[in-house]
């Protein structure tokens, strides 16, 4: 019997494959873009609250225990290994950004200001006890970075914006009355072509030597947390449930169906932006439409992101909104978006 079954279960096989759809495709190469978790609560005790880079090959991703007692990160991927650096003390660091491989700066709580040079950290003077939460080079003597103290108002030290001129860091006193406002970040294509945004929706433009307030009345409904830009006439700043562009002479609200609150935003080329938030917020632009990448993974509450040119990005985050508990390890997270896989643990 087992002779004569074996012929017939083939032909009905056959020919219920000749009656079946077509094969499905082949599974994605390595060379198709894709959300990849690098690392995660596994390698990372600490929050990731931004990440920036010279280039594929030269990323940095920083940010800390948040009160909870263990050493600020640093950590740098070379394109073959994620290493973490040690620049010591606990405070935590809120922003990374540079010139270049050589020309790093990393700020965060309590003013601090540290310089990554290649291979040293060297501490600076900020003359500020607010938290440092952004900072933006433009060269190696052109550096600045802004902060302050969320609803502290004018009794707090706010609207705290200072410039590194290869020297010094100096305080910048911006026009009309202080607004007793905490900044957040600031970009910019050049000291003459520069943002700051911050808390109630506040904009401010540097054109040349002249500050503007750009958001009398305000665009935004909220805070504002990240501003970054593809160039001159294509700015964008987020917060909150706000997508906001520039074309460099007035700002609209953007129509982008959010999920969840937005923190993050980085730009690849013009029209290639990606926004991050919380609950793994992800929308990337491309082609003029908002892809929602909401329902895959990472899921984590994202703070930051950033473009390596390539159109690759990067998103960074974790546990960053619970109060502290000293002594307790805070999960961070470190993703990629972009074509094959990178290592996924931290390299001892």
């Amino acid at each position: 019997m087992k002779r004569l079954r074996l012929p017939l279960v083939l032909t009905l096989a056959t020919l219920a494959a000749g009656c079946s759809d077509p094969p499905p495709d082949p599974p994605p190469s390595s060379e198709t873009s894709a959300w990849q978790v690098a690392l995660d609560g596994s390698d990372l005790d600490r929050a990731v609250l931004s990440v920036w880079g010279s280039g594929p090959k030269d990323v940095f991703a920083v940010g800390g225990p948040l009160g909870n007692g263990k050493e600020s990160l640093v950590v740098h991927f070379d394109g073959d290994a994620f290493r973490e650096l040690s620049p010591g003390g606990d405070q935590t660091y809120w922003w990374v950004s540079g010139s270049g491989p050589d020309d790093v700066w990393m700020v965060g709580e309590e003013g601090r200001i540290t310089h990554w040079d290649g291979s040293t950290f060297t501490e600076h003077v900020s003359g500020t006890t607010a938290t440092l939460w952004g900072v933006w080079a433009a060269g190696k003597a052109d550096a600045w970075a802004v902060g302050g103290t969320p609803e502290g108002g004018a009794g707090a030290p706010n609207d705290v914006v200072l410039h590194w001129d290869g020297s010094t860091w100096t305080p910048v006193t911006l026009p009309g009355m202080p607004l007793g406002r905490a900044h957040y970040k600031v970009w910019g294509t050049s000291s003459d072509d520069l943002y700051v945004v911050g808390e109630y929706g506040t904009i401010w433009h540097k054109k040349g030597a002249a500050w503007a307030l750009e958001s009398d009345p305000p665009l935004a409904s909220g805070t504002l947390f990240t501003v970054n830009g593809c160039g001159p006439n294509e700015v964008y700043a987020v917060g909150t449930f706000d997508v906001l562009r520039s074309d460099g002479a007035s700002w609209q609200k953007l129509d982008v169906a959010l999920t969840n609150g937005v923190n993050g935003v980085a730009c690849n080329a013009p029209g290639e932006v990606v926004v991050v938030g919380f609950g793994g917020l992800k929308q990337r632009l491309g082609a003029g439409t908002w892809v929602d990448e909401f329902d895959v993974p990472p899921y984590a509450d994202l703070h930051a992101a950033w473009a390596d040119g390539t159109g690759t990005y990067w998103a960074v985050g974790g546990n960053f909104v619970t109060s502290s508990m000293p002594g307790a390890a805070r999960e961070g997270i470190v993703a990629r978006y972009g074509p094959g896989r990178i290592a996924d643990r931290i390299t001892p």
